[in-house]
């Protein structure tokens, strides 16, 4: 019997990382021999005390996760970053070595893309042969995931309302694929770009991303997995990707563990940051969910068509992007009649929910809503038009940064580098 853990009692963590040579930054199809170097098999997970170690779809990619579920947040960074630290041990005699965010900036999807061979290879091959798995919207994209629980129909609802709401701004918090191919793409966050494109030949699969305004259990399952599962079926007669992780939605239901995983967060450059980050979006969470600046009534009468838009002005403009809804902001209790998106996030954090963070999130996220988004810290240390040789010199500081546990291009207190 799976446990019951109500709202914000427990907390899961996904982290996905590129493995990428040492020299030169190319991918490096060699997951799967990094997991039977560390268990002695090709094995989908390897359980390491609180973090496990588990394959991905393409070869280059490996997540790190929880392997229970936490009791906080606080803490759980220093476990990350030792994992990193022996997959970069594990992975250094072979000339690799593992790089963040959220997309390579110099990949080559079309040439490079190796799907992971061994258990729940049917899986990854149906996806292939239906979307087409060598393209950037499925093996280059690295997402760091937040699992929450929920208990019973209300909790269900009131999380999924608070959730949704979420959703449109989170590209402006944790951005950090400005670049693809050589070169800007004009997307702060290129990863969800691509990422709600990624289905297209199955539309109700990722739906508008922001997900349909439902709040219950049962409506749940009809409204949005029933319509995809019917929708997909005549390309998979046999049932094969029919499941819940078909949803690609910005968050996604698992009633499996029952928790809600929400999708739309660029991995950073480290896990101190991601922490920080996730810390700062649970006591937004929190904030909805008590009704602290709107009520449910409220939270629920949101449809996808003004949320999607808001959604889209952040994953071009990341913490730049200028929200005109007054009603949104007002949900969050700003009263103003616009502001960026940064200001928003600035508001949440400095005005209503900086006292409720622990010490070790507040110092990060002061320099983050001091200096941007990793996509415009990023942007920053490129300049305005980078050759191949400057991308890779400075992802090979970002992989610098995950090593060491550290934020990319800000001292230790805080203050931007040049």
């Amino acid at each position: 019997m799976k446990p019951t853990y109500h709202l914000f009692e427990r907390y899961g963590v996904e982290l996905e990382y590129m493995i990428v040579a040492r020299d030169d930054l190319r991918v490096r199809p060699v997951a799967d021999e990094l997991i039977r170097q560390a268990c002695g098999e090709f094995a989908s997970d390897v359980e390491r005390g609180p973090i496990t170690w588990s394959n991905e779809l393409v070869l280059h990619v490996i997540e790190l996760k929880t392997t229970d579920p936490a009791t906080s947040l606080a803490g759980l960074a220093p476990a990350f970053q030792a994992e990193i630290q022996a997959m970069n041990g594990m992975l250094a005699p072979q000339g690799a070595q593992l790089m963040p965010t959220s997309m390579h900036p110099l990949m080559d999807p079309n040439t490079e893309t190796r799907l992971w061979p061994h258990e729940y290879n049917p899986v990854y091959a149906t996806f292939d042969r239906i979307f087409n798995c060598r393209g950037h919207g499925w093996a280059n994209v690295q997402a760091l995931h937040l699992n929450l629980p929920f208990a019973g129909d209300e909790e269900f609802g009131r999380l999924h309302a608070a959730i949704r709401l979420v959703l449109p701004i989170l590209p402006a918090l944790a951005a950090s694929s400005p670049v693809a191919e050589g070169r800007f793409t004009g997307w702060a966050d290129t990863r969800m770009e691509y990422y709600r494109n990624n289905s297209r030949r199955v539309p109700l699969v990722a739906g508008a991303v922001i997900p349909e305004p439902v709040f219950t259990p049962q409506e749940y399952r009809e409204r949005i997995l029933a319509a995809m599962y019917e929708a997909i079926a005549p390309l998979d007669p046999e049932g094969v990707v029919q499941d819940e992780w078909l949803n690609a939605r910005g968050t996604i239901a698992r009633f499996v563990r029952d928790t809600f995983e929400i999708r739309v967060v660029d991995i950073q450059e480290c896990p101190a940051v991601d922490l920080a980050l996730l810390g700062l979006v649970v006591a937004v969470l929190r904030g909805l969910v008590s009704e602290r600046w709107s009520d449910w009534r409220q939270q629920k009468s949101w449809d996808v068509a003004p949320l999607e838009a808001i959604m889209l002005a952040t994953i071009r403009d990341a913490e730049r992007a200028v929200i005109r809804d007054s009603a949104y902001l007002r949900i969050f209790g700003l009263d103003e009649k616009s502001c960026t998106a940064g200001r928003l996030w600035r508001h949440l954090f400095e005005q209503a929910l900086a006292s409720e963070l622990p010490a070790e999130f507040g110092t990060v996220l002061a320099a983050v809503m001091q200096h941007g988004s990793l996509a415009t810290r990023i942007g920053r240390a490129l300049g305005p038009a980078p050759d191949r040789a400057r991308i890779a010199a400075v992802y090979e500081s970002l992989c610098a940064c995950l090593q060491r546990g550290v934020p990319f291009g800000l001292d230790p207190d805080g203050s931007q580098k040049s």
